[in-house]
């Protein structure tokens, strides 16, 4: 029988302690896994998105908020500001760029957004299908959003007011969609993209009783928030300031307000790094003093192979090969378990129209991980190991007489 089958067999001759030990393994990796695949992809996800946006412009409130709700969308916005804020600040001699953001409605919990073309090239999106609005009332889906929604060019919907799902319905005003964008793994994918004037016709259509009222509602349009893209690097000490002396306007960095942010997120992700580190150092503790009491229960096993002709490098291999199958087996648990719990979060957030997280994602740190966890194996198996390759053949053969 060749090494790797008899500590096998040795391992599951104690089953009960070796699943107790899989397990404690199991879930220690499994929850390290769970939180480098989770924080790698939200932080991914984060640089993503933030790419070529310098500065958030919305109403007074909080910076974090403005920066949720205008570059992730994943909170209510803190505001409108005045339409003439965009010219205004395009005439800033260090903006460079500014592109404006409409919210207020939404088509099954994907939200609506007006805005301009130029927020398709700030992430390089493409059209998988159709062609992009080139007028009023028409609309641009994000992949995710056709996939949920099965519409498809040429068909129509209606808004609902408010970012929830349930809203009330525009009817009377349908968008037709014009393109599919194709997937790009940014915020876009959950996005429903039209001109700004789509979003004020809806709400001006529903509001106006007459030309009267339209016509003040048209004197009187809003836009939500601003992306701001810096022309030189002096704006960034200069023009937030600026921006926080207007009237009713608000900045925010989204450089210091994501640091912010990752840092709270990262307080529970420590946590729980550290209940999956401490999980595995416990069922390294028990590796340990399972080995052991599994060499002294089968002493005489042992002297019996020494008698047979087996070197001590041997036995003690014996002994290093099991701890290496505890290893193995954790590991392929704790992986699994980790993509799984990953996979579910992600199946969560989708349904929650949130950011995009999957168990199919690989990360690099994995492989240390890995080589950790037989590495510690190794080190519980140490000084059973050495036990066994020490055991004064003699004395036990006597003993066992």
């Amino acid at each position: 029988m060749s090494l790797a089958a008899l500590a096998w067999r040795y391992l599951w001759a104690r089953p009960l302690a070796a699943a107790l030990n899989l397990a404690l393994l199991a879930l220690g990796l499994g929850a390290i896994t769970f939180v480098l695949l989770v924080s790698e992809q939200v932080e991914r996800a984060v640089q993503r998105d933030l790419a070529g946006i310098d500065l958030v412009v919305g109403a007074k409130g909080s910076p974090l908020q403005l920066i949720l709700s205008g570059v992730f969308h994943l909170d209510v916005p803190t505001g409108n500001i005045p339409l003439a804020a965009v010219q205004t600040l395009r005439a800033h001699p260090l903006v460079e760029r500014v592109i404006p953001l409409a919210l207020g409605d939404s088509v099954q919990g994907f939200r609506i957004v007006g805005t301009t073309p130029d927020y398709l090239a700030l992430y390089g999106a493409t059209l998988a299908r159709g062609r992009a609005w080139d007028a009023s009332m028409q609309a641009v889906l994000g992949a995710d959003v056709a996939a949920a929604t099965g519409l498809a060019p040429g068909a129509t919907f209606a808004g609902q007011h408010g970012l929830g799902r349930d809203g009330h319905p525009h009817g009377d005003t349908p968008y037709t969609v014009a393109g599919v964008l194709a997937r790009c793994g940014c915020v876009l994918d959950r996005l429903v993209l039209t001109a700004l004037e789509s979003v004020w016709q809806v709400h001006e259509d529903d509001t106006a009783t007459d030309e009267t009222d339209r016509a003040v509602l048209e004197a009187e349009r809003e836009v939500t928030l601003l992306l701001v893209g810096y022309r030189s690097p002096l704006a960034a000490a200069t023009l937030p300031r600026w921006v926080n002396a207007q009237a009713g306007l608000q900045a925010a960095a989204p450089a210091i307000e994501s640091a912010r942010l990752l840092r709270l997120v990262g307080a529970g992700t420590e946590v729980l790094r550290g209940f999956g580190a401490l999980m595995v150092l416990v069922a390294a503790l028990s590796v340990f003093v399972a080995l052991t009491h599994a060499v002294r229960e089968r002493e005489g096993d042992l002297a019996m192979l020494r008698m047979l002709g087996a070197p001590p490098a041997r036995v003690a291999a014996l002994v290093a090969a099991e701890a290496s199958w505890l290893a193995a087996l954790g590991v392929a648990g704790g992986l699994t378990l980790g993509h799984g719990l990953t996979h579910l979060l992600g199946w969560y957030l989708a349904a929650e129209r949130s950011l995009a997280v999957t168990g199919v994602w690989f990360s690099a740190a994995e492989a240390v991980l890995v080589i950790a966890a037989f590495a510690l194996a190794w080190i519980a198996a140490a000084w059973p190991a050495r036990r066994a390759a020490t055991l004064d053949v003699t004395t036990l053969l006597q003993a066992a007489r």
